[in-house]
């Protein structure tokens, strides 16, 4: 028998004020898994009691890390974490992208070898997803996986590697079988990135960071056992993965981590910025937008909420491409708002005449171009929601 959602509420609460420390309870680093990124004290601790629990991956079932609570659940520890503003103890794409793919796709014995790693933060996973010539075209890859025993042997590369540097595993889309159509030979497997045969070269962005990498395959191996859903079945399974990525994206994912809020108010932005002694047009005009943008971010978020509650399967399909569409336009537009409240002082790249806020809002302005892009552009996502309302094939 489920307990009462009410209790279950007072006990979560009750739990998050003993367990969660008063540093983690403002925006901030949130651990993705990676071996090579040091985590502070409370950071880990926090991970540690959080994955304890199950809370890392509420939804999961008990025997791989989870805590087997339903979505009503998941929701109220969602809304809890908010409440004292406590950020997420561990987030990325092994709890996000790749652990539901296996929980859905993958056997009982990588289940009960992978799933327990996700759950605790066990190594920073990498999509190996896009190549130079296989980018909305996915189908196009080109990556070769050949059989070699036990293993697979993979000669090519991958392109616009979020995080590489910093991965310790890589899930890949690979050419299994040449001599099928390009949509029926390709398989999903998990590589090892610490190995000779794989190498790792960041492309610096405009924003001045370099979170993406170019990923070169030499001779890399992978193993057979690591190979998720199926030989020349990965088109179907990496089509869903996609949905579990678009579900995080757009804020409907029902196991993982959900994405921080804002780190700052639009309204406070106003209050600082905005001169309170004159009432022009153009001021009122901007009042207006201001208002309108979070009436629709409200509306957003319980769009986002009535959707996880009648999502009944673990990631929701269509809503994941309609959210996604929808929360690029409003992350884009919402730091377009900003640069326009603060004038001159959210154009800045450097200079004492800047404050730390103020120089990473215009970093934040150049990284919002990439919502609309990353994880199926928005013109391909307006294709899927066609097809889907129009009930054309793939």
């Amino acid at each position: 028998m489920e307990q009462p959602v009410d209790l279950f509420r007072l006990e979560t609460r009750q739990w998050l004020q003993d367990n969660c420390p008063q540093s983690i309870r403002k925006p901030g680093f949130v651990p993705w898994g990676s071996s090579k990124i040091k985590l502070d004290e409370d950071s880990a601790h926090w991970l540690s009691v959080m994955s304890v629990k199950g809370w890392t991956v509420p939804t999961w079932p008990e025997e791989y890390g989870g805590a087997g609570l339903n979505k009503e659940q998941y929701l109220v520890i969602q809304q809890e974490m908010q409440r004292i503003g406590a950020r997420p103890a561990l987030t990325g794409r092994g709890i996000n992208y790749i652990g539901p793919t296996v929980l859905e796709f993958g056997s009982d014995e990588q289940k009960s070898r992978w799933l327990p790693k996700f759950a605790r933060g066990e190594g920073g996973w990498c999509m190996g997803y896009s190549e130079p010539e296989a980018g909305s075209d996915l189908a196009n890859l080109k990556l070769r996986a050949e059989e070699d025993g036990d293993n697979y042997r993979l000669n090519g590369m991958k392109i616009w590697t979020s995080d590489g540097l910093y991965g310790d595993w890589i899930f890949c889309l690979v050419r299994t079988d040449p001599n099928k159509s390009k949509h029926e030979g390709i398989s999903l497997v998990l590589v090892n990135m610490e190995q000779p045969g794989v190498r790792v070269r960041p492309i610096k962005l405009i924003s001045g960071n370099s979170p993406f990498c170019e990923t070169f395959f030499e001779d890399a191996i992978a193993k057979k056992s690591d190979l998720i859903g199926g030989v020349n079945q990965g088109w179907g399974v990496g089509k869903r993965l996609l949905q579990y990525e678009r579900s995080v994206h757009g804020g409907v994912n029902t196991s993982g981590a959900q994405a921080q809020e804002a780190k700052s108010s639009l309204l406070d932005l106003a209050k600082r910025y905005l001169p309170r002694d004159q009432n022009t047009h153009a001021q009122q005009a901007f009042r207006n937008r201001l208002l309108r943008l979070e009436m629709n971010n409200k509306a957003y978020k319980l769009t986002q909420r009535r959707v996880i509650a009648e999502t009944q399967a673990a990631a929701p399909a269509l809503a994941t491409s309609i959210l996604k569409v929808k929360g690029a336009e409003f992350s884009q537009e919402r730091v377009e708002v900003q640069q326009a409240l603060m004038g001159i002082q959210g154009c800045g790249w450097e200079g004492d005449q800047f404050s730390s806020s103020e120089l990473a809002l215009t970093r934040e302005w150049l990284t919002s171009r990439a919502i609309s892009i990353y994880g199926g552009t928005s013109e391909i996502q307006k294709n899927i929601i066609a097809k889907r309302v129009l009930g054309l094939p793939d």
